[in-house]
C-alpha cells in the first residue's frame, strides 16, 4: 500500500470556540506570555549535525541580544506555567531554542537547564491546530499515559515526550537481539490496536518514541506517539494501522516470529479492556471533547466518505453511512471496538 499520497501539508484547522471551552474546562487553556510568532522573529538558522556529523531536521535559532534576554526570561515562565502550575522556580535558564522546519506543526524546542545540578528538560512551542490537540487529548483520556500542554490563541505549548525515536531504535540494534524481544513484539501490538481504535494516523517509526523501562527483573517496554497532527483526518482506515507502514516493518516481522495469531489476538483484547475502563473513569471528558468534535471540520468531504466506506466494511455495518463529520465516524467506532455506548 502506497502511503506516500499522506497529506504532509495538512490544512490548519483553528481552534473553535467550543473546543476551547472544553480545553478551558480541563485547565488547558493558559494566558502564556510568549506566542509562537513572537519565535520566529530570528536573525538566522543553523543547520544542526547528529553525533555522527550528518544532517538532521533541526536549526540552531539565533536571536538578536535584546530579544533573547526577553524571550529567556518568557520561555522561563511558559516551563513554570507547564510543569508547575505557574508557581516560580530558582536557577531555571534556556540552554538552546531549536527549530525544525519539517512537518505541519513546524516546532520550536526549548531546553531549559538547572543551574543547580545541571539537570535538563525539553519542551515544545507549536501553532495551535484543532486535529492537534484533538489527538493530545484522546491520548490524555485513552492511553496509558499522560500528557502536558498549553493552549493561548494560535499557540501550543507541549512537554517533551521521553522516549528513542523507534526508527532510531531500530536501526541502532538492527543486528542486536534486544532484551525481552517478546515483551518489545507485545508491546506493538498493543500500540498498533490503541492508535486503530482511537483513529491517530501516521504513525511511522519516527513518530512515536520507545522508552525503555528498567523492571526490578527484565527490561519493559512502550511505545507513545509524538506527533498528533494526523488525527482522524485521513480517508483510509489502514493509514491508522502502524502495521501498514515500511517503516515499521522489523516490528511487524518481530511480532509474526514471536507471537502466534491467538495470542496477539488476545494483547489486542487486553488493550481494548484498557480502553474501555480508561474511558469508564473519563466519560464526562470524553462525551465532553467528542460532542464538540462532531460539530467541527477537522478533514475533507472526501476523506470522511472514505473513511466511512473503509471502516463500514471493517465492522460490517451500515452505521457510519449517515454520518457526517470525523467526530461522529470517530465515536461509532470506538463504541464499536470497545463494547460501549459513549453518549446515552
Amino acid at each position: 500500500m502506497d502511503f506516500n499520497q499522506i497529506e504532509y501539508k495538512k490544512p490548519f484547522y483553528k481552534i473553535k470556540a467550543p473546543l476551547r471551552e472544553h480545553l478551558r474546562q480541563y485547565s488547558r487553556l493558559s494566558d502564556l506570555p510568549i506566542t509562537y510568532m513572537d519565535l520566529t522573529h530570528y536573525r538566522e538558522l543553523i543547520p544542526m549535525t547528529d553525533d555522527q556529523g550528518n544532517p538532521t531536521l533541526w536549526y540552531g535559532v539565533l536571536y538578536n541580544h535584546t530579544d533573547l534576554d526577553v524571550l529567556q526570561e518568557q520561555l522561563v515562565r511558559v516551563y513554570e506555567l507547564l510543569v508547575a502550575d505557574g508557581e516560580s522556580y530558582q536557577y531555571l535558564r534556556i540552554e538552546s531554542i531549536e527549530f525544525c522546519s519539517f512537518g505541519n506543526s513546524k516546532p520550536f524546542r526549548i531546553k531549559v537547564v538547572n543551574e543547580i545540578n545541571d539537570n535538563h528538560d525539553y519542551f515544545y512551542v507549536k501553532r495551535a491546530d484543532a486535529s492537534r490537540v484533538y489527538g493530545l487529548e484522546l491520548e490524555e483520556i485513552f492511553s496509558p499515559d499522560k500528557i502536558s500542554f498549553l493552549v493561548n490563541n494560535e499557540t501550543l505549548i507541549e512537554e517533551h515526550i521521553v522516549g528513542v525515536p523507534c526508527d532510531e531504535f531500530l536501526l541502532n540494534n538492527k543486528n542486536v537481539k534486544i532484551v525481552n524481544r517478546l515483551r518489545f513484539a507485545k508491546e506493538f501490538v498493543k500500540f498498533n490496536e490503541r492508535c486503530f481504535t482511537r483513529l491517530l494516523g501516521d504513525m511511522r517509526a519516527y513518530n512515536f518514541v520507545v522508552e525503555i523501562i528498567q523492571d526490578f527483573d527484565n527490561i519493559q517496554y512502550r511505545f507513545r506517539p509524538i506527533d498528533f497532527d494526523q488525527q482522524s483526518y485521513e480517508g483510509r482506515k489502514n493509514i491508522y494501522l502502524p502495521q501498514f507502514y515500511v517503516d515499521n516493518k522489523a516490528l511487524v516481522e518481530l511480532g509474526q516470529e514471536l507471537l502466534t495469531v491467538s495470542v496477539a489476538n488476545q494483547y489486542m483484547r487486553e488493550e481494548r479492556v484498557a480502553m474501555k475502563k480508561r474511558f469508564s473513569v473519563n466519560k464526562q471528558r470524553t462525551r465532553s471533547l467528542l460532542r464538540r468534535m462532531k460539530k467541527d471540520v477537522i478533514s475533507s468531504p472526501q476523506n470522511r466518505n472514505q473513511l466511512k466506506l473503509d471502516l463500514g466494511k471493517y465492522h460490517n455495518t451500515n452505521a457510519f453511512e449517515n454520518l457526517i463529520s470525523m467526530g461522529d465516524i470517530l465515536t461509532v467506532h470506538m463504541e464499536l471496538k470497545l463494547g460501549i455506548k459513549i453518549f446515552l
